[in-house]
């Protein structure tokens, strides 16, 4: 194909209107490549940002509250105790609380897959138990248990040596608990 040396020579002019055009267009191709990256970037983001329970890994003690679906919040006490196993990929969390009225003994064994945490939980004093999952990332595991009669969201914030611990399971015998702690010495 032979282009003519006038074509080549000659400033190209476009009109107002298909500036206007071409810059929606641009504008439109450059927010899609942006959402595009920024969902790849989220997508990604969990396998770099993956922790295993090695952060958790002793005990901890703190204060908070529970909310029991019969009565006021009450202040309680607590001890929880994480034993990690596996390189980090599995851990035995025990919970033992205690208001004035009330105790709560829950026991958890939990696993990591990636940044997906499957496993099991019994609660000793009510005798109720049953599955868990969720996930762990960026020292922020967020799960779901789930048992016969009972289900709850729990979120478990660990940063340094501190880390907040807590449940909301409405309609259940205990409704909230809400529970601020500290690494303890070792």
């Amino acid at each position: 194909m032979k282009v003519s040396a006038e074509f080549n020579n000659r400033p190209t002019k476009i009109a107002p209107s298909r500036i206007k055009i071409m810059f929606r267009h641009g504008m439109f191709v450059l927010r899609l490549l942006g959402l595009s990256l920024l969902t790849v970037g989220v997508s990604i983001a969990p396998a770099y940002a993956q922790q295993s329970f090695n952060e958790l890994a002793g005990s901890w003690s703190g204060v908070g509250s529970m909310k029991p679906s019969d009565g006021p919040r009450e202040r309680i006490r607590c001890k929880v105790n994480y034993a990690v196993k596996n390189e980090g990929r599995s851990t035995k969390m025990n919970v033992r609380c205690a208001s004035d009225a009330y105790k709560l003994e829950l026991t958890a064994n939990i696993d990591q897959s990636g940044s997906a945490l499957s496993g099991n939980w019994y609660e000793s004093q009510y005798r109720q138990g049953g599955k868990i999952s969720g996930r762990n990332v960026n020292g922020l595991i967020e799960a779901r248990i789930e048992g016969d009669t009972v289900a709850a969201l729990l979120t478990v914030r660990t940063k340094g040596n501190r880390q907040s611990f807590a449940m909301e399971s409405p309609g259940a015998w205990v409704s909230q608990v809400s529970i601020d702690l500290l690494r303890d010495s070792r």
